[in-house]
């Protein structure tokens, strides 16, 4: 439209010049109708002037009526600064915030894409899920989403989860004693029909398959479906960092900035303790599990917190994403040697011992150095580790340098670990 106008405007000036080339002569129109050479020249000057007027007003009332359509042109006024995470971004425009998702499989590309906005009319751009914020009702099927919300205050928002008796939190667990949260079921097979009675502002969900068919159905009805992929970071830091995304959907960026930075600053301070130790403990981790034993690699979250930790750990330089299925006579041969065992999955000595023989092989045993995360473990099997943990990389940081380095922390006691006996 801007063009067309300025085409106008440009055309009527060439005209005026022409016209003034004939002010002596005289012209004769529709007839016997003659017009002297001022008359025309006046006639012609007032028509210019009032056909680019009712241009400018058209374009005004166009340009007026697109502007939903301009939306993908809104300008940028600010980015969320991210210092570890990498698996989603918060982009700031004047009416609404662009909060993207990237796929954990294919880097670069984008997973989900969410706009934020603070008023149910305000017009985003078409190429992602619009959500009104900040959430008064949240369905959080992962219990992995929960210290998040507890750290930003907004426990109170959640009234539905998924497979309650793998909840640790007290408070979610006294309001679904309550009646004031909602059971959804399974995570791997959530009631989809209970969800849309319900009807929370939003469900969230970790991103195991983005075709999920509970997603696509919630999505349907309308109700956002909000993908959180912290499991998919590479560092204990960077999945921490998440909580900044979960804070976008409450307006509560600030907060969320002071906690994080509380969390990276003690976590850099306790691992400066172990940076400068002269001895590294050789380290193994996991257990047999029906023939295959899980080790992280150097890459995944755990590897790199041995490594934070001042350990010793043979798959360090290992680069494979997430962990390393192996076969224990293969673990026989690289860790039978080591002087301590991490996130073993039992509870005992004994029990350790009659589920294989062969972990009494293991020199750590000996030793009774065994450690497992079972600490804050409730009868109904919910533990803290994989709650809580999540969002508190220092504290677990700290149990593991506790038990490594002891002189380092004197008189700490541990919040996650728990040692075998």
């Amino acid at each position: 439209m801007t063009i067309l106008l300025f085409t106008v405007i440009f055309a009527a000036l060439n005209r005026r010049l022409s016209i003034r080339k004939i002010k002596n002569r005289g012209i004769k129109l529709c007839g016997s109708l003659f017009f002297t050479p001022s008359l025309l020249y006046s006639f012609l000057k007032n028509m210019i002037k009032k056909s680019v007027l009712f241009l400018l007003i058209i374009s005004f009332f166009a340009a007026c009526g697109n502007k939903p359509a301009n939306t993908q042109n809104a300008s940028l006024t600010d980015s969320l600064e991210l210092k570890y995470a990498e698996g989603f971004a918060v982009r700031y425009f004047e009416n609404y915030k662009e909060v993207i998702v990237y796929s954990p499989w294919q880097k670069g590309s984008i997973y989900a894409r969410y706009y934020l906005v603070n008023d149910a009319a305000t017009p985003t751009p078409t190429d992602g899920t619009k959500v009104l914020i900040p959430l008064k009702t949240l369905a959080a099927t992962s219990v992995t989403h929960f210290e998040f919300l507890s750290l930003l205050g907004e426990l109170e928002t959640i009234n539905a989860v998924c497979s309650p008796k793998i909840i640790y939190n007290s408070e979610i667990n006294k309001r679904i004693a309550e009646g004031k949260i909602s059971d959804l079921g399974d995570a791997f097979n959530i009631n989809v029909e209970k969800t849309l009675q319900l009807k929370p502002n939003a469900v969230m969900m970790s991103g195991y398959n983005q075709n999920d068919p509970y997603a696509q159905r919630v999505s349907q009805a309308q109700i956002p479906v909000i993908f959180n992929n912290e499991w998919m970071e590479t560092s204990l830091l960077a999945r921490a960092e998440w909580i900044k995304f979960v804070a976008a959907f409450y307006d509560k960026e600030q907060v969320a900035d002071s906690v994080f930075a509380d969390v990276d600053k003690r976590y850099n301070a306790i691992k400066a303790k172990a940076a400068g130790v002269s001895k590294q403990p050789n380290i193994m981790s996991g257990s047999n599990f029906r023939g295959t034993w899980y080790m992280p690699s150097g890459r995944n979250f755990m590897g790199k917190l041995f490594a934070d930790a001042g350990s010793k750990y043979f798959y360090a330089n290992d680069t494979t994403a997430g962990s390393l299925p192996l076969h224990i006579e293969t673990v026989l041969k690289n860790f039978s040697q080591t002087d301590v065992w991490l996130n073993c999955n039992f509870n005992s000595l004994n029990e350790l011992i009659q589920a294989d023989s062969k972990h009494a092989l293991f020199r750590p045993v000996a030793l009774k150095q065994v450690y497992n995360f079972n600490k804050r473990l409730l009868p109904s099997t919910a533990n803290d580790f994989w709650e809580s943990a999540v969002a508190r990389p220092d504290l677990l940081l700290a149990d593991v340098i506790a038990i490594l380095h002891p002189e380092l922390l004197p008189g700490y006691e541990l919040v996650y670990a728990e040692q075998l006996k």
